[in-house]
């Protein structure tokens, strides 16, 4: 049975510690945690949620890319588990965008991230993944990928003066786009 779990919000000491390895995939609870943390970000309205924001300092991640509330725009695929991800290599660019946290609510910022990445993961069937991901979707791994590394957006943000909150980014930002 799936369980919303709460999520840990910005000053919790969880989310500023490096996230362990883990060692076996194939342990019941991994299993559980993984639907676990799959209804958490459905429930939320996220696009993304790594375990340490649920209180798991497991290398552990799903990126759950779908328009929704927070993310009209966002491209459609199915909820990913990724396990001891690793980032493999990036393109020299980077692209500004607008990105929220469900750790740190009513906040939105303005964050500089590679627009391709290269990154490899184990699934939750045990088999090592590799993929190219750009632009959203490589957005998502690399916010998740930093709680695993105890960090959150708003240490990306480049200027105080790229911070807004969540009602002003719905006025101004998705209200311009329709």
């Amino acid at each position: 049975m799936m369980e919303v779990l709460q999520v840990a919000q910005l000053g919790n000491e969880i989310l500023r510690c490096q996230a362990q390895p883990i060692n076996n995939i194939w342990d019941k609870n991994l299993q559980q945690i993984i639907d676990n943390l799959i209804a958490t970000v459905i429930e939320t309205n996220g696009v993304g949620i790594a375990a340490p924001q649920v209180s798991i300092s497991d290398r552990l991640f799903i990126v759950a890319s779908r328009p929704n509330l927070r993310y009209p725009n966002a491209p459609k695929m199915e909820p990913t588990a990724m396990i001891n991800p690793r980032l493999i290599s990036h393109s020299e660019d980077r692209v500004k965008g607008w990105e929220g946290c469900l750790s740190v609510p009513g906040i939105r910022g303005l964050v500089p991230r590679y627009r391709v990445i290269n990154v490899e993961y184990t699934n939750r069937e045990g088999k090592l993944q590799r993929q190219e991901l750009t632009d959203f979707v490589a957005r998502i791994f690399q916010h998740e990928y930093d709680h695993l590394e105890g960090l959150v957006f708003l240490d990306r943000v480049e200027s105080t003066t790229d911070l807004m909150t969540e009602d002003e980014y719905q006025k101004q930002i998705i209200q311009s786009r329709n």
